[in-house]
């Protein structure tokens, strides 16, 4: 059984009557990166100024190897931090800066000239050793910024949205970078990001937050195949989601959803769900696939526009009162004005409440 490095037991924390962390609890394997994902304002950051100590929890516990550290100095609790914004000393070089920890502990001078030749070698700094950040690019500051904290040999790395100020090749270049350096560290990494990609590509694990609470905690593949309610389904992904709104229904003895015209055939796990209730079917556009007219378990909706994107075209249809985004490859048959017969991948399809948005179905459709 892996080993829990960090645990967040019912966290809260209120600012005067605002809610920022509502009951949270997750736990983190050792050697494991968990992505927090969410819009801006859902209390992520504020969870890991908690676990850093830089807040107090109103209520709940923080617990690093199954001991609380509630009462531990932020100093004291081995856990490093890497913001936004770089946070390196502009005055000094980078060897100044990535000492900087290493002399507050009191290291000599050998041993700091040992982690630091380590680290810089690891992050490809050792030719930039004696230049100041006026002098380097972002991706280098970037690098500096998790360096510092890496030679403290933290035993648990958080990074707050470390790529936001990067530009977009850079961005990449960099998940490229913290991708190596968790599988060559074994770090636990807690990762802050509104970028869906980043948690996707880097995490093992992914937390979802809005307005403070929890919304889906489970492993990246699974928070994007499994969305366990209409809000995690909507904030992943690129085109998003489709949301068709329709009336749960029965033809030849299996279930479907109808809006106006559209029929959609439904996978056996909607069983559980009243014919006649009002309901939200969700599918990503890549899992759905074009089929031959007649085909089981195809549908046939109307096309209202094509727009091909390289070796992609996204084909927007209407199902009902509902728009249906489908991507599939340039060059199939599709025009706007007319028809399109699809068939959706069973397991992927989700079935909504329509009033609470809460996931109906069971993954994979059983």
């Amino acid at each position: 059984m892996a080993n829990i490095k960090l645990e967040l037991v019912n966290l809260r924390k209120e600012f005067g009557e605002l809610i920022a962390v509502n009951d949270v609890s997750i736990a983190i394997e050792e050697s494991e990166t968990m992505a927090l994902l969410g819009p801006s304002g859902c209390g992520k950051t504020t969870i890991l100024n908690m676990i850093v100590g830089l807040e107090s929890p109103t209520s709940g516990d923080i617990l690093i190897d199954g001991k609380s550290v509630l009462n531990v100095p932020p100093g004291q609790r081995n856990v490093g931090l890497v913001f936004q914004d770089y946070a390196v000393f502009t005055h000094m070089t980078v060897r100044r800066n990535l000492a900087y920890g290493l002399k507050i502990r009191k290291m000599s001078q050998a041993d700091i000239d040992r982690e630091i030749s380590k680290v810089s070698e690891f992050l490809s700094l050792s030719h930039q050793l004696e230049r100041k950040p006026s002098e380097l690019g972002a991706s280098e500051l970037q690098r500096v910024a998790i360096g510092r904290t890496l030679v403290t040999n933290p035993e648990i790395l958080l990074l707050d949205e470390p790529l936001s100020n990067l530009e977009a090749s850079m961005r990449n270049q960099m998940r490229r970078e913290l991708r190596r350096i968790q599988g060559e560290t074994g770090q636990t990494i807690i990762y802050v990001t509104h970028d869906q990609i980043e948690a996707l590509s880097l995490a093992h694990q992914i937390a979802v937050m809005d307005f403070g609470n929890l919304q889906q905690y489970d492993t990246a593949r699974n928070v994007y195949e499994y969305p366990a309610n209409r809000f995690v389904g909507s904030f992943l992904g690129n085109p998003p989601m489709n949301f068709l709104k329709g009336k749960l229904g029965e033809e030849g003895g299996q279930r479907v959803v109808t809006s106006g015209d559209s029929v959609m055939p439904l996978p056996s796990g909607s069983a559980g769900v009243s014919v006649g209730s009002n309901v939200i079917v969700g599918v990503r556009p890549e899992t759905l696939s074009v089929a031959a007219s007649g085909d089981p378990g195809q549908f046939t909706v109307p096309v209202l526009a094509v727009e091909p994107q390289g070796p992609e075209t996204v084909v927007t249809a209407s199902f009902g009162d509902s728009s249906l985004k489908v991507i599939v490859p340039t060059g199939t048959p599709a025009e706007a004005g007319g028809t399109i017969s699809l068939a959706p991948q069973s397991d992927l399809v989700a079935l909504f409440d329509a009033e609470t948005g809460v996931r109906l179905m069971d993954r994979g459709g059983a």
